[in-house]
């Protein structure tokens, strides 16, 4: 992910030029790249961040050769006269996909438990509840709510199949926030390369 920060408006059109240059040096090194997403910036033709995926055998390396801070050295093309001419963007490698735990009945162990409290004789002596392990994602489930085994088991695959995708939907979202995180780490100076029209 490449991000122009909080930056001024030169910095998203910076951006615009690295991602452009970026692109370039990866076809020459014959390495895939691919934009999966983009916040434009304020001016037309200009980026706030830039989401890439690269792809292919060289990607690592590609990659590492264009992380850290970034510098687009020219005079502003907004502010005439200005006297900054370093405009500094951030690119960091980051989870762009999390993979979706695939719930399948068959990867589900039913025990048939007993349980103790009010319900009568039929409820202390037959084992009508369930416990439901998700073996893949080691998630357990206990269900006694009901007092027969066939309706437990139901409950206790849909319950188990809400956590699960519980759980997904928390992953995706801390990757998300991690992403977002990148827009505030930008260090301006001490760039890991410095491009130039």
């Amino acid at each position: 992910m490449l991000s122009a920060g909080r930056g001024p408006q030169e910095c998203a059109w910076a951006l615009a030029r690295l991602v452009s240059r970026l692109e370039a040096d990866a076809a020459k090194r014959m390495v895939p790249v691919r934009r999966r997403e983009t916040v434009a910036g304020e001016r037309p033709g200009t980026f706030r961040s830039v989401l890439l995926e690269i792809g292919g055998d060289g990607a690592a390396e590609f990659a590492a050769s264009w992380s850290g801070t970034l510098c687009w050295q020219a005079p502003s093309p907004y502010r005439t006269g200005h006297g900054r001419k370093n405009w500094y963007v951030t690119a960091r490698p980051c989870e762009t996909g999390v993979q979706r735990t695939v719930f399948d009945e068959a990867d589900v162990e039913i025990v048939p438990t007993r349980t103790g409290g009010p319900g009568g004789q039929h409820r202390n002596k037959a084992s009508t509840a369930v416990r439901a392990t998700h073996r893949p994602s080691g998630t357990v489930v206990v269900v006694d709510t009901e007092r027969q085994f066939t309706l437990n088991r139901g409950i206790a695959m849909r319950l188990l199949r809400e956590r699960l995708e519980a759980g997904d939907a928390a992953v995706e979202r801390a990757a998300e926030t991690a992403r977002w995180r990148i827009h505030d780490e930008l260090v301006r100076g001490n760039p890991a390369r410095v491009e130039r029209p």
